[in-house]
Protein backbone atom coordinates (compact mmCIF):
# COMPACT_ATOMS: atom_id res chain seq x y z
CA UNK A 1 0.00 0.00 0.00
CA UNK A 2 1.33 3.42 -0.92
CA UNK A 3 1.47 5.62 2.14
CA UNK A 4 1.66 9.41 1.98
CA UNK A 5 4.06 11.25 4.24
CA UNK A 6 4.55 14.99 4.21
CA UNK A 7 7.80 16.27 5.64
CA UNK A 8 10.16 19.18 5.14
CA UNK A 9 12.14 16.94 2.75
CA UNK A 10 9.21 16.77 0.31
CA UNK A 11 7.86 19.65 -1.77
CA UNK A 12 4.75 21.10 -0.18
CA UNK A 13 1.60 20.62 -2.28
CA UNK A 14 0.44 23.85 -3.87
CA UNK A 15 -2.73 24.99 -2.11
CA UNK A 16 -4.22 27.88 -4.01
CA UNK A 17 -6.76 30.30 -2.65
CA UNK A 18 -9.11 29.39 -5.50
CA UNK A 19 -9.01 25.71 -4.46
CA UNK A 20 -9.58 26.54 -0.81
CA UNK A 21 -12.48 28.78 -1.74
CA UNK A 22 -14.04 26.06 -3.90
CA UNK A 23 -13.84 23.58 -1.02
CA UNK A 24 -15.01 25.98 1.69
CA UNK A 25 -18.23 24.08 2.39
CA UNK A 26 -19.79 22.50 5.48
CA UNK A 27 -19.38 18.82 6.21
CA UNK A 28 -18.92 16.19 8.93
CA UNK A 29 -15.63 15.47 10.66
CA UNK A 30 -16.31 11.71 10.38
CA UNK A 31 -15.40 10.58 13.85
CA UNK A 32 -18.16 8.13 12.99
CA UNK A 33 -20.29 7.09 10.06
CA UNK A 34 -23.19 7.58 10.06
CA UNK A 35 -22.67 10.79 12.00
CA UNK A 36 -24.21 11.36 15.44
CA UNK A 37 -26.96 13.62 14.09
CA UNK A 38 -28.44 10.47 12.49
CA UNK A 39 -28.97 8.68 15.81
CA UNK A 40 -32.62 7.85 16.60
CA UNK A 41 -34.65 7.80 19.81
CA UNK A 42 -35.92 4.30 19.04
CA UNK A 43 -32.47 3.00 20.00
CA UNK A 44 -32.28 2.92 23.80
CA UNK A 45 -31.09 0.96 26.80
CA UNK A 46 -32.45 -2.38 25.56
CA UNK A 47 -30.62 -2.11 22.25
CA UNK A 48 -27.40 -1.06 23.95
CA UNK A 49 -27.56 -4.04 26.31
CA UNK A 50 -28.12 -6.32 23.33
CA UNK A 51 -25.01 -4.88 21.68
CA UNK A 52 -22.97 -5.57 24.82
CA UNK A 53 -24.36 -9.12 24.94
CA UNK A 54 -23.35 -9.66 21.30
CA UNK A 55 -19.88 -8.38 22.11
CA UNK A 56 -19.62 -10.90 24.94
CA UNK A 57 -20.46 -13.65 22.46
CA UNK A 58 -17.76 -12.38 20.09
CA UNK A 59 -15.23 -12.42 22.93
CA UNK A 60 -16.14 -16.02 23.65
CA UNK A 61 -15.86 -17.02 20.01
CA UNK A 62 -12.30 -15.75 19.70
CA UNK A 63 -11.27 -17.32 22.99
CA UNK A 64 -10.00 -14.20 24.68
CA UNK A 65 -10.60 -10.58 25.57
CA UNK A 66 -11.20 -8.03 22.83
CA UNK A 67 -9.54 -4.73 23.68
CA UNK A 68 -11.80 -1.89 24.74
CA UNK A 69 -11.43 1.88 24.65
CA UNK A 70 -13.13 3.94 27.35
CA UNK A 71 -14.07 7.61 27.16
CA UNK A 72 -15.24 9.49 30.27
CA UNK A 73 -16.90 12.88 29.87
CA UNK A 74 -16.41 15.42 32.65
CA UNK A 75 -18.78 18.29 31.74
CA UNK A 76 -17.80 20.96 34.27
CA UNK A 77 -15.96 24.23 33.56
CA UNK A 78 -15.40 27.17 35.90
CA UNK A 79 -15.96 29.73 33.15
CA UNK A 80 -17.35 29.74 29.63
CA UNK A 81 -15.18 30.06 26.54
CA UNK A 82 -17.26 31.87 23.96
CA UNK A 83 -16.16 29.69 21.03
CA UNK A 84 -17.05 26.42 22.78
CA UNK A 85 -19.51 23.95 21.24
CA UNK A 86 -18.91 21.12 23.73
CA UNK A 87 -21.46 19.65 26.15
CA UNK A 88 -20.59 21.47 29.36
CA UNK A 89 -21.88 22.80 32.67
CA UNK A 90 -20.38 26.12 33.72
CA UNK A 91 -20.17 26.34 37.51
CA UNK A 92 -17.87 27.34 40.33
CA UNK A 93 -19.58 24.89 42.69
CA UNK A 94 -16.93 22.19 42.87
CA UNK A 95 -19.05 20.12 45.23
CA UNK A 96 -21.01 19.05 42.15
CA UNK A 97 -18.05 16.90 41.20
CA UNK A 98 -18.69 14.41 44.02
CA UNK A 99 -22.30 13.78 42.96
CA UNK A 100 -21.18 13.32 39.38
CA UNK A 101 -18.54 10.77 40.43
CA UNK A 102 -21.26 8.84 42.27
CA UNK A 103 -23.24 8.68 39.03
CA UNK A 104 -20.20 7.61 37.01
CA UNK A 105 -19.53 4.77 39.43
CA UNK A 106 -23.14 3.65 39.13
CA UNK A 107 -22.90 3.75 35.35
CA UNK A 108 -19.67 1.75 35.39
CA UNK A 109 -21.30 -0.94 37.54
CA UNK A 110 -24.34 -1.16 35.24
CA UNK A 111 -22.23 -1.30 32.08
CA UNK A 112 -19.71 -3.84 33.35
CA UNK A 113 -22.52 -6.06 34.66
CA UNK A 114 -23.24 -6.84 30.99
CA UNK A 115 -19.76 -8.34 30.53
CA UNK A 116 -18.77 -11.86 31.57
CA UNK A 117 -15.61 -10.54 33.21
CA UNK A 118 -13.83 -7.27 33.79
CA UNK A 119 -13.28 -5.75 30.35
CA UNK A 120 -9.68 -5.29 29.24
CA UNK A 121 -8.98 -1.62 28.51
CA UNK A 122 -6.07 -0.50 26.34
CA UNK A 123 -7.13 3.11 25.90
CA UNK A 124 -8.68 5.59 28.35
CA UNK A 125 -9.48 9.21 27.63
CA UNK A 126 -10.90 11.91 29.91
CA UNK A 127 -12.54 14.80 28.07
CA UNK A 128 -14.96 17.58 28.72
CA UNK A 129 -15.72 20.22 29.72
CA UNK A 130 -12.60 20.33 31.78
CA UNK A 131 -11.54 17.09 33.48
CA UNK A 132 -9.13 19.18 35.55
CA UNK A 133 -12.18 20.83 37.17
CA UNK A 134 -12.05 17.78 39.45
CA UNK A 135 -9.73 18.01 42.43
CA UNK A 136 -6.74 15.71 42.82
CA UNK A 137 -8.68 13.74 45.43
CA UNK A 138 -11.61 13.35 43.04
CA UNK A 139 -9.37 12.29 40.16
CA UNK A 140 -7.75 9.73 42.45
CA UNK A 141 -11.20 8.40 43.31
CA UNK A 142 -12.21 8.29 39.64
CA UNK A 143 -9.12 6.36 38.57
CA UNK A 144 -9.58 3.94 41.47
CA UNK A 145 -13.13 3.28 40.26
CA UNK A 146 -11.94 2.75 36.70
CA UNK A 147 -9.36 0.20 37.84
CA UNK A 148 -11.92 -1.52 40.05
CA UNK A 149 -14.37 -2.08 37.18
CA UNK A 150 -11.94 -2.44 34.28
CA UNK A 151 -8.73 -4.37 33.75
CA UNK A 152 -6.52 -1.50 32.59
CA UNK A 153 -3.57 -2.83 30.60
CA UNK A 154 -0.15 -1.84 31.97
CA UNK A 155 0.73 -0.23 28.63
CA UNK A 156 -2.66 1.43 28.11
CA UNK A 157 -2.88 4.90 26.63
CA UNK A 158 -4.29 7.05 29.43
CA UNK A 159 -4.97 10.60 28.30
CA UNK A 160 -6.59 13.72 29.70
CA UNK A 161 -7.61 17.09 28.32
CA UNK A 162 -6.08 19.84 30.45
CA UNK A 163 -7.20 23.42 30.98
CA UNK A 164 -3.84 25.11 31.74
CA UNK A 165 -5.59 27.65 33.98
CA UNK A 166 -6.56 24.92 36.44
CA UNK A 167 -3.25 23.12 36.98
CA UNK A 168 0.31 23.64 38.15
CA UNK A 169 3.42 21.47 38.16
CA UNK A 170 2.37 19.61 41.31
CA UNK A 171 -0.96 18.65 39.73
CA UNK A 172 0.83 17.35 36.64
CA UNK A 173 2.97 15.17 38.88
CA UNK A 174 -0.20 13.84 40.51
CA UNK A 175 -1.66 13.00 37.10
CA UNK A 176 1.48 11.03 36.31
CA UNK A 177 1.19 9.15 39.60
CA UNK A 178 -2.36 8.11 38.64
CA UNK A 179 -1.10 6.56 35.41
CA UNK A 180 -1.84 9.33 32.91
CA UNK A 181 0.78 9.23 30.18
CA UNK A 182 -0.67 11.63 27.59
CA UNK A 183 -1.84 15.22 28.03
CA UNK A 184 -3.64 17.62 25.71
CA UNK A 185 -3.37 21.29 26.67
CA UNK A 186 -6.09 23.66 25.45
CA UNK A 187 -4.18 26.69 24.16
CA UNK A 188 -6.31 27.97 21.24
CA UNK A 189 -4.22 31.13 20.75
CA UNK A 190 -1.40 32.97 22.51
CA UNK A 191 -2.48 36.46 21.43
CA UNK A 192 -3.88 38.36 24.47
CA UNK A 193 -6.39 40.30 22.37
CA UNK A 194 -7.80 37.11 20.89
CA UNK A 195 -7.92 35.49 24.33
CA UNK A 196 -9.96 38.39 25.70
CA UNK A 197 -12.32 38.21 22.73
CA UNK A 198 -13.14 34.55 23.45
CA UNK A 199 -13.08 34.88 27.26
CA UNK A 200 -10.14 32.53 27.76
CA UNK A 201 -7.21 34.49 29.11
CA UNK A 202 -4.19 32.40 30.01
CA UNK A 203 -0.60 33.49 30.39
CA UNK A 204 1.75 32.31 27.68
CA UNK A 205 4.54 31.76 30.17
CA UNK A 206 2.30 29.53 32.28
CA UNK A 207 1.61 27.26 29.32
CA UNK A 208 5.32 27.12 28.50
CA UNK A 209 6.18 26.09 32.06
CA UNK A 210 3.50 23.40 32.12
CA UNK A 211 4.56 21.88 28.80
CA UNK A 212 8.21 21.79 29.83
CA UNK A 213 7.33 20.34 33.23
CA UNK A 214 5.19 17.64 31.64
CA UNK A 215 8.01 16.69 29.32
CA UNK A 216 10.39 16.49 32.24
CA UNK A 217 7.97 14.15 34.03
CA UNK A 218 8.09 11.71 31.14
CA UNK A 219 4.61 11.99 29.62
CA UNK A 220 4.75 9.97 26.41
CA UNK A 221 2.86 12.46 24.28
CA UNK A 222 1.99 16.12 24.72
CA UNK A 223 -0.58 17.77 22.45
CA UNK A 224 -1.52 21.43 22.06
CA UNK A 225 -4.98 22.35 20.78
CA UNK A 226 -5.20 25.47 18.63
CA UNK A 227 -8.06 27.17 16.78
CA UNK A 228 -7.97 29.42 13.74
CA UNK A 229 -10.78 31.69 12.62
CA UNK A 230 -11.38 33.21 16.07
CA UNK A 231 -12.35 36.86 16.60
CA UNK A 232 -9.48 39.35 16.37
CA UNK A 233 -7.20 36.80 14.73
CA UNK A 234 -5.14 37.72 11.69
CA UNK A 235 -2.90 35.53 9.53
CA UNK A 236 0.08 37.21 11.17
CA UNK A 237 -1.16 36.59 14.72
CA UNK A 238 -1.88 32.92 14.01
CA UNK A 239 1.60 32.54 12.52
CA UNK A 240 3.08 34.15 15.64
CA UNK A 241 1.25 31.65 17.86
CA UNK A 242 2.48 28.74 15.72
CA UNK A 243 6.09 29.87 16.02
CA UNK A 244 5.70 29.98 19.81
CA UNK A 245 4.16 26.51 19.70
CA UNK A 246 7.07 25.30 17.58
CA UNK A 247 9.51 26.52 20.21
CA UNK A 248 7.77 24.29 22.78
CA UNK A 249 8.05 21.29 20.45
CA UNK A 250 4.90 19.41 21.48
CA UNK A 251 4.61 15.89 20.09
CA UNK A 252 1.29 16.73 18.46
CA UNK A 253 -0.57 19.83 17.34
CA UNK A 254 -4.31 19.93 16.65
CA UNK A 255 -5.37 22.93 14.59
CA UNK A 256 -9.16 23.27 14.38
CA UNK A 257 -11.22 25.66 12.29
CA UNK A 258 -13.63 27.71 14.38
CA UNK A 259 -17.25 27.10 13.37
CA UNK A 260 -19.38 30.14 14.20
CA UNK A 261 -22.89 28.76 14.74
CA UNK A 262 -24.47 31.11 17.33
CA UNK A 263 -27.96 29.85 16.52
CA UNK A 264 -26.91 26.43 17.86
CA UNK A 265 -24.39 27.31 20.57
CA UNK A 266 -25.48 30.00 22.99
CA UNK A 267 -21.98 31.06 24.23
CA UNK A 268 -21.05 32.01 20.67
CA UNK A 269 -23.69 34.73 20.74
CA UNK A 270 -21.30 36.73 22.91
CA UNK A 271 -18.85 36.95 20.03
CA UNK A 272 -19.05 40.11 17.94
CA UNK A 273 -19.43 38.76 14.42
CA UNK A 274 -17.80 41.87 12.96
CA UNK A 275 -14.50 40.87 14.62
CA UNK A 276 -14.33 37.48 12.92
CA UNK A 277 -11.73 37.13 10.17
CA UNK A 278 -12.91 37.08 6.59
CA UNK A 279 -13.05 33.87 4.57
CA UNK A 280 -10.01 35.05 2.63
CA UNK A 281 -8.06 35.57 5.86
CA UNK A 282 -9.10 32.15 7.18
CA UNK A 283 -7.75 30.61 4.00
CA UNK A 284 -4.46 32.47 4.52
CA UNK A 285 -4.36 31.26 8.14
CA UNK A 286 -4.78 27.64 7.10
CA UNK A 287 -2.31 27.67 4.23
CA UNK A 288 0.21 29.59 6.36
CA UNK A 289 -0.23 27.21 9.28
CA UNK A 290 0.34 24.18 7.08
CA UNK A 291 3.50 25.74 5.69
CA UNK A 292 4.80 26.72 9.14
CA UNK A 293 4.12 23.37 10.82
CA UNK A 294 5.58 21.31 8.00
CA UNK A 295 8.65 23.56 7.95
CA UNK A 296 9.01 23.01 11.70
CA UNK A 297 9.26 19.29 11.04
CA UNK A 298 5.72 18.11 11.74
CA UNK A 299 4.09 15.42 9.64
CA UNK A 300 0.53 15.95 8.53
CA UNK A 301 -1.47 13.08 10.00
CA UNK A 302 -4.89 13.96 8.67
CA UNK A 303 -7.72 16.44 9.10
CA UNK A 304 -6.46 19.03 11.60
CA UNK A 305 -3.69 16.92 13.15
CA UNK A 306 0.07 17.22 12.93
CA UNK A 307 2.68 15.15 14.77
CA UNK A 308 6.44 14.86 15.01
CA UNK A 309 7.69 12.02 12.80
CA UNK A 310 8.70 10.00 15.87
CA UNK A 311 5.29 10.30 17.56
CA UNK A 312 3.15 7.16 17.62
CA UNK A 313 0.41 8.91 15.65
CA UNK A 314 2.77 9.78 12.78
CA UNK A 315 4.26 6.27 12.85
CA UNK A 316 0.79 4.75 12.71
CA UNK A 317 -0.04 6.99 9.74
CA UNK A 318 3.07 5.85 7.85
CA UNK A 319 2.55 2.17 8.56
CA UNK A 320 -1.18 2.01 7.84
CA UNK A 321 -2.22 1.43 11.46
CA UNK A 322 -4.03 4.74 11.98
CA UNK A 323 -7.63 4.56 13.19
CA UNK A 324 -10.34 7.04 14.05
CA UNK A 325 -13.07 7.21 16.68
CA UNK A 326 -15.07 9.85 18.55
CA UNK A 327 -11.87 11.20 20.12
CA UNK A 328 -10.26 11.67 16.71
CA UNK A 329 -7.23 9.84 15.38
CA UNK A 330 -5.82 7.00 17.43
CA UNK A 331 -3.05 4.41 17.24
CA UNK A 332 -5.30 1.75 18.69
CA UNK A 333 -6.85 -1.01 16.65
CA UNK A 334 -10.49 -0.55 15.74
CA UNK A 335 -11.59 -1.14 19.33
CA UNK A 336 -15.11 -1.05 20.65
CA UNK A 337 -15.56 2.21 22.52
CA UNK A 338 -17.50 2.55 25.76
CA UNK A 339 -18.57 6.12 26.55
CA UNK A 340 -19.30 7.05 30.16
CA UNK A 341 -20.80 10.26 31.46
CA UNK A 342 -23.31 12.80 30.22
CA UNK A 343 -23.58 12.94 26.38
CA UNK A 344 -20.85 10.28 25.94
CA UNK A 345 -21.08 8.09 22.85
CA UNK A 346 -20.34 4.37 22.65
CA UNK A 347 -19.52 2.28 19.62
CA UNK A 348 -20.10 -1.43 20.17
CA UNK A 349 -20.00 -3.70 17.13
CA UNK A 350 -22.38 -2.35 14.46
CA UNK A 351 -24.09 0.06 16.89
CA UNK A 352 -23.72 3.54 18.31
CA UNK A 353 -25.39 4.77 21.48
CA UNK A 354 -25.35 8.14 23.20
CA UNK A 355 -26.06 9.02 26.82
CA UNK A 356 -28.48 11.77 27.80
CA UNK A 357 -27.11 15.19 26.86
CA UNK A 358 -28.90 16.83 29.79
CA UNK A 359 -27.06 16.41 33.10
CA UNK A 360 -30.35 16.24 34.99
CA UNK A 361 -31.70 13.45 32.75
CA UNK A 362 -28.39 11.58 32.99
CA UNK A 363 -28.34 11.69 36.79
CA UNK A 364 -32.03 10.81 37.11
CA UNK A 365 -31.72 7.77 34.85
CA UNK A 366 -28.90 6.36 36.95
CA UNK A 367 -30.74 7.15 40.17
CA UNK A 368 -33.58 4.99 38.85
CA UNK A 369 -31.13 2.17 38.06
CA UNK A 370 -31.23 2.50 34.26
CA UNK A 371 -28.43 2.94 31.80
CA UNK A 372 -28.68 6.58 30.65
CA UNK A 373 -29.02 5.84 26.92
CA UNK A 374 -30.95 8.56 25.09
CA UNK A 375 -30.56 7.51 21.47
CA UNK A 376 -28.43 5.51 19.09
CA UNK A 377 -28.29 3.57 15.87
CA UNK A 378 -27.87 0.05 14.52
CA UNK A 379 -25.92 0.25 11.28
CA UNK A 380 -27.27 -1.27 8.09
CA UNK A 381 -25.09 -3.29 5.74
CA UNK A 382 -24.77 -0.23 3.49
CA UNK A 383 -23.72 1.87 6.50
CA UNK A 384 -20.97 -0.65 7.30
CA UNK A 385 -19.68 -0.67 3.73
CA UNK A 386 -19.58 3.12 3.57
CA UNK A 387 -18.04 3.37 7.04
CA UNK A 388 -15.22 1.09 5.94
CA UNK A 389 -14.56 3.19 2.83
CA UNK A 390 -14.75 6.53 4.65
CA UNK A 391 -12.47 5.40 7.47
CA UNK A 392 -9.94 3.98 4.98
CA UNK A 393 -9.84 7.36 3.27
CA UNK A 394 -9.65 9.31 6.54
CA UNK A 395 -6.92 7.13 8.03
CA UNK A 396 -4.91 5.61 5.20
CA UNK A 397 -5.68 8.11 2.45
CA UNK A 398 -6.64 5.24 0.17
CA UNK A 399 -9.15 2.49 -0.27
CA UNK A 400 -8.46 -0.65 -2.25
CA UNK A 401 -11.44 -2.18 -4.02
CA UNK A 402 -10.37 -5.74 -3.26
CA UNK A 403 -10.37 -5.35 0.52
CA UNK A 404 -13.88 -3.86 0.50
CA UNK A 405 -15.14 -6.43 -2.00
CA UNK A 406 -13.84 -9.39 0.02
CA UNK A 407 -15.14 -8.02 3.32
CA UNK A 408 -18.63 -7.10 2.11
CA UNK A 409 -19.13 -9.25 -1.02
CA UNK A 410 -19.83 -6.37 -3.36
CA UNK A 411 -18.39 -5.14 -6.65
CA UNK A 412 -17.05 -1.67 -5.95
CA UNK A 413 -17.30 -0.25 -9.52
CA UNK A 414 -21.02 -1.02 -9.70
CA UNK A 415 -21.88 -0.43 -6.02
CA UNK A 416 -20.21 3.00 -6.03
CA UNK A 417 -20.80 3.87 -9.68
CA UNK A 418 -22.16 7.36 -8.94
CA UNK A 419 -19.55 8.08 -6.27
CA UNK A 420 -16.64 7.12 -8.52
CA UNK A 421 -18.05 9.35 -11.24
CA UNK A 422 -18.23 12.23 -8.74
CA UNK A 423 -14.61 11.64 -7.77
CA UNK A 424 -13.50 12.56 -11.28
CA UNK A 425 -14.15 16.20 -10.41
CA UNK A 426 -11.89 15.89 -7.33
CA UNK A 427 -9.33 14.13 -9.53
CA UNK A 428 -9.37 17.12 -11.87
CA UNK A 429 -8.68 19.34 -8.84
CA UNK A 430 -5.71 17.15 -7.94
CA UNK A 431 -7.19 15.74 -4.73
CA UNK A 432 -7.40 12.06 -5.69
CA UNK A 433 -5.89 9.65 -8.15
CA UNK A 434 -8.34 7.14 -9.66
CA UNK A 435 -6.62 3.82 -10.22
CA UNK A 436 -8.24 0.77 -11.85
CA UNK A 437 -8.67 -0.95 -8.50
CA UNK A 438 -8.26 1.79 -5.88
CA UNK A 439 -8.83 5.42 -4.94
CA UNK A 440 -5.66 7.13 -3.77
CA UNK A 441 -5.73 10.50 -2.02
CA UNK A 442 -2.92 12.71 -3.27
CA UNK A 443 -0.58 14.68 -1.00
CA UNK A 444 -2.71 17.73 -1.82
CA UNK A 445 -5.92 15.84 -1.13
CA UNK A 446 -4.71 14.89 2.36
CA UNK A 447 -5.58 18.44 3.42
CA UNK A 448 -9.16 18.00 2.21
CA UNK A 449 -10.04 14.52 3.42
CA UNK A 450 -13.53 15.56 4.47
CA UNK A 451 -14.36 16.65 0.93
CA UNK A 452 -13.25 13.24 -0.40
CA UNK A 453 -15.09 11.29 2.31
CA UNK A 454 -18.30 13.28 1.78
CA UNK A 455 -18.62 11.75 -1.69
CA UNK A 456 -19.39 8.38 -0.07
CA UNK A 457 -21.81 9.73 2.56
CA UNK A 458 -25.26 8.52 1.48
CA UNK A 459 -26.93 10.42 4.32
CA UNK A 460 -25.39 13.69 3.15
CA UNK A 461 -26.35 13.00 -0.47
CA UNK A 462 -29.99 12.89 0.58
CA UNK A 463 -29.81 15.93 2.86
CA UNK A 464 -28.80 19.28 1.46
CA UNK A 465 -29.01 21.00 4.88
CA UNK A 466 -25.42 21.05 6.08
CA UNK A 467 -25.48 24.12 8.31
CA UNK A 468 -25.18 21.93 11.42
CA UNK A 469 -21.65 20.94 10.35
CA UNK A 470 -18.47 23.00 10.52
CA UNK A 471 -16.61 24.28 7.46
CA UNK A 472 -14.14 21.77 6.07
CA UNK A 473 -11.38 24.36 5.65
Amino acid sequence: MEMITLSPLQPEPEITESLLSALDVSGPRYTSYPTADRFVDAFGEVQHRQALWSRTQRVGSVGGALPLSVYIHIPFCESVCYYCACNKVVTRHHERGAAYLNALETEMSLQVAEFQSRPSVTQLHLGGGSPTFLSDVELTRLMASVRAYFDVHPDAEIAMEVDPRTVDESRLAHFASLGFNRLSFGVQDFDPEVQRAVHRVQDEGMVQRLVRAARGMGFKSINLDLIYGLPRQTPASVDATLHKVGALRPDRVALYAYAHLPERFKPQRRIDGSTLPSSADKIKMLSGAIRTLVTQGYSYVGMDHFALPTDELAVARRTGRLHRNFQGYTTQADNDLLGLGVSAISRVGPTYSQNHKSLEAYLDSLKQGYLPIERGLTLTRDDLVRRAVIMALMCQGRFDFESIELAYLIEVPSYFKNELAHLRQLADQGLVSLEPDAVQVTPLGRYFLRAVAMVFDRQLQHDQTRARFSRIV
